[in-house]
């Protein structure tokens, strides 16, 4: 089974890909995370989870998911993980969560897509973002190989700033960064409300015709990326950045 949480398609993307070559079903975490849904999981096969790569771990929301699910006692565990330039140290904590959660760990791979953290990093014109993907085809291919084969993904070892990127990095980033305070639309948000159906927390809701934004945000960019009419912004660290949406 292969399961992913995505905001705007990279993860999606890959975890369509490697369905394909494994002969996996697909299941979208995304949905049961919107839903609130702890139901109980049910393979005969191996876990594959794809999900993006936020503060060089998964995100947090998908570890709470996955927590709080009922999985096949002594499943085989992979991780895919969609990035901008790297997943740090994330291979250790996934490590921990498959021994809590009773898996048996079979590795992480780096799957590098374009950037879509409008809210913090440049990000890539449609042209740039195409090449970048088709560059990230042969590495899809090789990983879901290894799975289908019932191989382990190769071990890396992290580097000192890794290691730094994942533990002390990624709690400074959730406490000071993953916040919604600073969305906000302009005057073309014309009230279609895509935005509140889109974010996978169910953090947005319509006042007036307008989004106002919650406290349980997780910075997955659906809605910033995601509108029609372009209309949201990020304070001003998204102002004049093209807006992201995985283009295959």
């Amino acid at each position: 089974m292969v399961l992913y949480f995505t905001g705007t398609g990279n993860s999606t993307y890959v975890a369509e890909k490697i369905a394909e070559i494994t002969g996996d079903v697909l299941f979208s975490m995304t949905d049961k995370i919107r839903e609130n849904s702890g139901e109980n999981i049910v393979s005969e096969k191996a876990l594959v989870f794809v999900t993006p790569t936020y503060g060089w771990r998964i995100p947090r929301v998908v570890e709470e998911w996955i927590m709080k699910v009922d999985f096949p006692e002594n499943s085989r565990a992979y991780f895919i993980m969609t990035c901008g330039d790297g997943i740090g140290n994330a291979g250790a904590y996934l490590d921990k969560l498959c021994r809590k959660k009773g898996f048996a760990y079979m590795g992480c791979a780096e799957i590098v897509m374009p950037e879509n953290y409008v809210a913090m990093f440049p990000v890539p014109g449609e042209d740039e973002a195409l090449s970048l993907v088709r560059n990230a085809d042969p590495v899809i291919r090789k990983t879901a190989e290894r799975i289908r084969a019932g191989m382990p993904l190769p071990v890396r070892k992290p580097s000192f700033a890794g290691k730094l990127e994942s533990g002390i990095v990624n709690d400074l980033f959730y406490k000071f960064f993953v916040k919604a305070d600073k969305f906000y639309t302009e005057s073309s948000c014309n009230g279609c409300g895509r935005c509140t159906r889109v974010c996978p927390m169910n953090n947005i809701r319509l006042v007036n015709e307008k989004p106002h934004w919650g406290d349980a945000c997780t910075h997955c960019m659906a809605c910033i990326c995601g509108c029609p009419q372009k209309a949201i912004e990020y304070g001003k660290k998204s102002k004049g950045k093209p807006r992201y949406h995985c283009p295959l």
